[in-house]
């Protein structure tokens, strides 16, 4: 089994919103960026996943097994959400004896490690903690059972910078045994654009993509043209445009191919101008 994670046409319906029919997987010792606007159905797509909330149809495995055929696969996943699940009263060294006694292979060396490494105070209330410290606990405690998949929702939200490069480090190393694999939803593209190997667009709950970040960055382009321009274009080569009152945005996926065809000159692109020219664009 070369992938960790399969999703199979997975889709869930509330009222004025319905999450369709999404397929993707995760192969061992990668990590996927999941993307999309606020409300696109990125945490739907992992609360599925988890099977926090239970999907109308389709199918999830972890390693070929389903999680309600084989409860002890949560062991082996670790899960950070946008938000602290401990008291706040707790300590980071007293959340440290809980999960002790919770997780079969806690790995007591490993999270003081990611206590020190992550300047996190172990005496103090997670009250006192601010939010990024809160968040850096969340992390070092899913790092530190042992898991071999993390499942990340803005984890590295509300982060500094510098905080952020680190914790993004250790999500490199954590997959570099060609093992472990990470699903990391954020909408700071940036960090994907650092550590994701593929990536996975949700908008308006529909799957628009899921390519690998190399295609995305070095084949992809955007051309910025007047309107005489935009209408030489072949509909089969632009994927999608955005008009702003005399001149065109547009995005296409071979850049090479669209400047040797058109004469027209193509800009490198980011996983941001991506997010925005589907978003924004038609």
């Amino acid at each position: 089994m070369n992938s960790t994670l399969v999703v199979n046409q997975l889709s869930k319906s509330y009222p004025g919103f319905e999450l369709r029919n999404i397929s993707f997987e995760i192969p061992k010792g990668k990590i996927m960026g999941l993307v999309g606007e606020n409300g696109a159905g990125k945490s739907t797509t992992i609360n599925s996943i988890l099977n926090l909330i239970k999907a109308d149809s389709g199918t999830v495995t972890f390693w070929g097994q389903k999680l309600t055929e084989n409860k002890k696969l949560k062991e082996d996943i670790g899960v950070v959400f946008d938000g602290i699940n401990f008291y706040e009263t707790l300590t980071p060294k007293k959340v440290g004896n809980i999960a002790k006694a919770a997780y079969t292979k806690w790995d007591t060396a490993a999270y003081t490690g990611y206590l020190e490494r992550f300047n996190i105070p172990a005496d103090k209330e997670i009250k006192t903690l601010s939010k990024g410290t809160k968040m850096k606990l969340c992390i070092a405690v899913a790092l530190s059972h042992n898991p071999k998949l993390l499942i990340l929702d803005e984890a590295t939200s509300g982060l500094d910078p510098i905080v952020r490069y680190d914790i993004l480090e250790v999500f490199l190393e954590f997959v570099q045994n060609g093992e472990n694999s990470i699903l990391m939803s954020s909408h700071i593209t940036t960090d994907l654009e650092k550590v994701a190997d593929y990536i996975t667009f949700i908008h308006e709950g529909k799957l628009l993509f899921c390519k690998s970040k190399k295609e995305l960055l070095n084949q992809y382009g955007i051309i910025e043209c007047e309107t005489k321009d935009f209408n030489l274009l072949a509909k089969e080569d632009v994927l999608v445009s955005q008009n702003r009152v005399s001149s065109w945005k547009v995005l296409v996926a071979d850049r090479d191919k669209i400047k040797d065809k058109y004469g027209l000159k193509v800009k490198d692109i980011t996983l941001e101008d991506i997010l925005l020219l589907y978003v924004k664009g038609e």
